[in-house]
């Protein structure tokens, strides 16, 4: 079976949205805690941590979003954010707040690989990374890596990223840790294309985009991904 992750903003709205994404097939949702110089953001992710901000989203509040989203859902729930947030709340403090409030793990999208080693996380690599980079990340990765399609920041394309190929062999050659892909995920097409080739699919642009419309909305896109990373496992070889 494969992986449907889904990314939303964190704020008021987020517990309910989450149960429509998970009501919908997600299997694991990340939460993103806004930040005010986001460098993998692309706009629509940009806009929406803004929102946040200006909703008061700050760290405490985020937290206090994941362990409302928790009461709602039973899926991995991973906070997704940046090392200074980490840095200026305190690494050590902010793994053991987020674990008691309900994350299975964190991604910090700017931390290198090899920092805070004892910080669980899944690890990103990109179509950039070498081998020795691939390894390293797999290694040191909680649960799944996570294979970042685009040389750029998030955001909805005109069709799967031709790098997620070229990127997917030499990790398979490496680990045998689930590979799962984002950025420029958005439609069931390329979901479906995606699942192909990777072992889960994570889309967060759109989804953050369709959010604003209100949780039945929500569940009925994250139900069109579901049926499309469905059908690829289907004819998977």
């Amino acid at each position: 079976m494969k992986t449907l992750a889904i990314y939303l903003m964190c704020g008021a709205a987020t517990p309910e949205l989450a149960e429509a994404a998970v009501e919908g097939g997600a299997d694991i949702v990340e939460l993103g805690f806004p930040f005010s110089d986001p460098l993998a953001d692309g706009p629509v992710i940009r806009r929406a941590g803004e929102r946040a901000l200006d909703e008061g989203m700050r760290t405490a509040a985020c937290l206090e979003c994941v362990a409302a989203t928790r009461r709602r859902v039973e899926v991995p729930l991973i906070p997704m954010t940046y090392a200074s947030l980490l840095e200026a709340y305190g690494y050590g403090r902010f793994g053991e707040a987020a674990a008691e409030a309900g994350a299975t793990s964190l991604i910090v999208a700017d931390l290198p690989v090899d920092a805070e080693p004892g910080l669980p996380r899944v690890q990103l690599v990109a179509p950039t990374s070498t081998d020795e980079r691939i390894a390293l990340a797999a290694e040191r990765t909680d649960g799944w890596l996570y294979l970042v399609t685009v040389a750029g920041t998030t955001g909805a394309r005109a069709g799967l990223s031709p790098a997620l190929e070229g990127l997917v062999e030499p990790a398979r050659g490496l680990t045998d840790v689930p590979l799962y892909a984002g950025f420029g995920i958005s439609t069931p097409e390329q979901a479906t294309a995606a699942a192909k080739i990777a072992d889960g699919v994570v889309v967060g642009s759109r989804a953050v985009e369709v959010a604003t419309d209100g949780p039945a909305a929500l569940r009925d896109y994250v139900l069109s991904l579901r049926r499309a990373v469905d059908s690829a496992a289907t004819i998977s070889p």
